[in-house]
């Protein structure tokens, strides 16, 4: 054998050197053929604002590991990559540096501002990939989309243009979740609850016509300027007299009517609530039972408007200390109360969201969610673990309408046309020439783009070519298992398998696999506030991929946060030290010696031992992937490469080795190598670099461990009886140490 490992193990060394190689040999690519069964993963798509956080480190690695895995079995594996465009928070990042360089995005224009998001994308949109590549990660990168690619982009259209058709999307007045600050609705993934220190604020509403009143308790005084009801619970006897009645809402002089309603609590507060339906989404619900007015007191930047009678032009909060100071003077305050409570915030600007009405446009979710509850209970959509079902379902079946239109300019474009006229408004692929209603010829498309969720929903699908039948589409879809954080179930998971199954008929994937947060080594959540995030990219450049990849899935258990510690990176490159000397010292042996055939029977017990084990261990490891306990595969290998492989059987056969009249010599390098390149094997999917750079050298039959087969169980290497042997032989030795130890008896005195 001409080549030989390097004295001392260098990750810096190998690793881009390999990559390189893999990308040449076109090993991550995937073409359709119908003599393999396919094996496909979507990426979640990363956003073009983002640096690589140890989140997608996880997620990727773990969706490396399944693909190396399943190519390793055989599969035609498509790891399908791609970004996405993120709309609002690529535009707060592009409005940031407008300001830096004094420009005002509204002067700017819409067109120009676009021009400036494509060369955001084209500069920060190569730096993630750029980042995943140097984790190892094996996806088709010729296969590489964007969410607002020429094909995402015609898939979203047609989706839009389906469901509008069908009565699915629709345009009208409903709560929203609205940031005052970037003056846009937003997704509920991106409202944030933090807890905050508030008040309730006790007030008199006076019922007209007598000296009785009624007293509500608010965290939002300000909303009360608003107010079109006040509700009691119908079985109250408190208030049962009141119902139908009138009260004066103060500060305002506007009579509003008490109602009964169930989604009043009697043991809550004082058994009144206000009723703002423009202002809450319960509020609202109860106001469309009731026909109440739908009274808007704020303007796009949360200052009062002009229903807002005195206090009109304020900011809201100035708008709650005027309210709160009036209400005292005039003797209607009852009372303040401290109270904490989860306020929802912008995730992007920390601004606090307020609940508004707004005319959108909507996606009806009752009929489409019918399919995705029945595909979890009917057993052919699984999470890994099960807990998540729940979470899953509990969502489904409260569902909401969906807001999908966005006051943004980066983004798909919503294909609704308006008639300048008229103000008809028509839904299609283009414009149109003449208005149906009155002919005239002049339209505006509208100005809103769509939710980014919206685009992402449809990634499974979009990016293999549909609305088109291809023939990707054809063979690569249903994909087989996404991965993915447990913080996204609502927002991505859900929404990709109701759209999956209204636009193709067929569940995206059949499996779920979450895992959970990587924290610091205190537990607390990694974030740029606390400054204790950890750059994947360090780490590497420290370590080495393959310690980082293998501390990220060293313990981990699906669904569960981890901790990262340093002390973790330190034991995993210590391990692939291990390896690489042990693969070192069997490759100097095999220089040194003919390498011969060998024939079972010219085994000893000890080959026979450490064979059978790796023989179990495969079956074992297998057993562990294919039940996506990646955690604990990679426990059952390292257990037994450090400890059965390095620590006992590489000692066992030193004195065969070294022993140059031993006949049993050729019998312990065969079982070396055949142990150490199938150990290799089962390591390659969490470890790529070592495992590729020992594997080539220590043999030239096959030129990758990438494409080389998944070590498989065999029955002729099962030797139950060399097993048990060997076994009591390891137990004595550790009695004699043990003694040893205890009585103080230095290794260099003989017994």
């Amino acid at each position: 054998m001409s080549k030989e490992l390097e004295k001392n193990y260098n990750p810096g060394e190998i690793e881009d050197r390999l990559y390189e190689k893999w990308m040449n040999k076109n090993y991550f690519h995937a073409e359709v053929d119908r003599s393999k069964k396919p094996f496909t993963i979507v990426m979640p798509p990363p956003n073009i604002t983002g640096q690589l956080h140890m989140g997608h480190a996880l997620d990727n690695t773990m969706q490396d590991i399944l693909i190396r895995y399943k190519r390793m079995q055989g599969y035609n594996t498509l790891w399908q990559p791609g970004t996405d465009h993120a709309s609002i928070a690529t535009e707060v990042k592009i409005i940031e540096q407008l300001k830096k360089e004094g420009i005002d995005k509204e002067e700017l224009g819409r067109e120009k501002f676009l021009e400036r998001a494509w060369e955001w994308k084209k500069e920060y949109g190569e730096g993630i990939i750029n980042q995943l590549k140097k984790m190892g990660s094996s996806a088709d990168w010729e296969r590489e989309r964007f969410t607002m690619d020429e094909g995402c982009s015609e898939a979203v259209n047609e989706v839009f243009i389906k469901l509008h058709e069908k009565g699915y999307i629709y345009k009208g007045s409903r709560i929203i979740n609205w940031c005052p600050v970037c003056e846009t609705s937003i997704s509920d993934a991106e409202v944030e609850h933090i807890e905050q220190e508030g008040s309730f604020w006790h007030i008199k509403y006076p019922v007209v016509g007598s000296d009785d009143f009624v007293e509500i308790a608010t965290t939002r005084p300000e909303t009360m300027l608003g107010d079109t009801a006040v509700a009691v619970h119908p079985e109250d006897e408190r208030y049962s007299h009141l119902i139908g009645k009138m009260v004066m809402l103060p500060l305002v002089n506007r009579e509003i009517p008490v109602i009964a309603d169930t989604y009043v609590d009697k043991e809550f507060g004082t058994g009144c609530v206000k009723i703002t339906p423009a202002h809450d989404p319960n509020d609202f619900e109860v106001g469309k039972r009731h026909n109440l007015p739908e009274i808007n007191i704020m303007e796009d930047d949360a200052r009062i408007n002009s229903d807002g009678g005195n206090y009109a032009g304020m900011d809201r909060y100035d708008a709650r200390a005027a309210i709160v100071s009036d209400l005292n003077e005039l003797g209607l305050l009852v009372k303040i109360e401290a109270h904490t409570h989860n306020v929802g915030t912008h995730d992007r600007c920390k601004t606090t969201v307020e609940p508004l009405i707004k005319q959108q446009w909507f996606v009806r979710m009752e009929e489409m969610a019918k399919p995705a509850i029945e595909a979890l209970k009917n057993g052919s959509l699984k999470f890994v673990p099960e807990r998540f079902d729940k979470t899953y379902l509990q969502w489904l079946e409260n569902i909401r309408d969906w807001c999908i239109s966005r006051q943004l300019w980066w983004g798909h474009r919503i294909p609704a046309y308006y008639c300048d006229s008229c103000g008809e408004f028509f839904v299609g692929r283009e414009m149109p020439d003449v208005c149906d209603k009155c002919g005239a010829t002049h339209f505006t498309q509208d100005p809103d783009t769509l939710d980014t969720w919206f685009s992402s929903a449809l990634w499974t699908f979009s990016t293999l070519g549909w609305p088109e039948k291809t023939e990707d589409l054809d063979y690569f879809y249903p994909t087989d298992v996404l991965v993915t954080g447990y913080d996204i179930i609502f927002f991505w998971v859900i929404r990709m398998v109701f759209s999956g199954i209204e636009q193709t008929g067929k569940l995206p994937f059949h499996t779920v696999l979450i895992h959970g947060l990587v924290r610091d080594s205190e537990g607390r959540k990694m974030s740029k506030s606390l400054g204790n995030g950890i750059d994947p990219l360090e780490v590497i450049e420290k370590y080495g991929a393959d310690a980082l990849r293998m501390t990220l899935i060293t313990g981990n258990a699906p669904g569960n946060d981890m901790r990262f510690y340093w002390e973790k990176i330190e034991a995993s490159r210590n391990f692939a030290n291990k390896v690489w000397n042990a693969s070192r010292f069997i490759m100097m042996n095999i220089e040194k010696a003919e390498e011969k055939e060998v024939d079972l029977k010219d085994l000893t017990s000890a080959d026979k031992w450490i064979l059978s084990k790796a023989n179990y261990l495969f079956k074992d490891v297998t057993e562990s992937l294919d039940k996506f306990e990646l955690g604990i595969a990679l426990s059952k290998i390292y257990d037994f490469v450090w400890e059965e492989f390095c620590d006992w059987y590489i000692e066992m056969v030193k004195p065969r080795l070294y022993n140059e009249e031993d006949e049993t010599k050729a019998a312990a390098i065969w079982t070396l190598k055949t142990v150490l390149i199938n150990s290799l094997k089962l390591l390659h999917p969490y470890m790529p670099f070592i495992t590729e750079e020992i594997f080539c050298t220590l043999q030239d039959k096959e030129e990758s461990i990438m494409v080389s087969d998944w070590p498989i169980y065999k029955e002729e290497w099962n030797f139950a009886e060399d097993e048990v042997a060997v076994e009591t032989i390891k137990g004595a030795v550790r009695g004699i140490r043990n003694a040893r130890t205890s009585l103080n008896v230095p290794p260099s005195k003989k017994t």
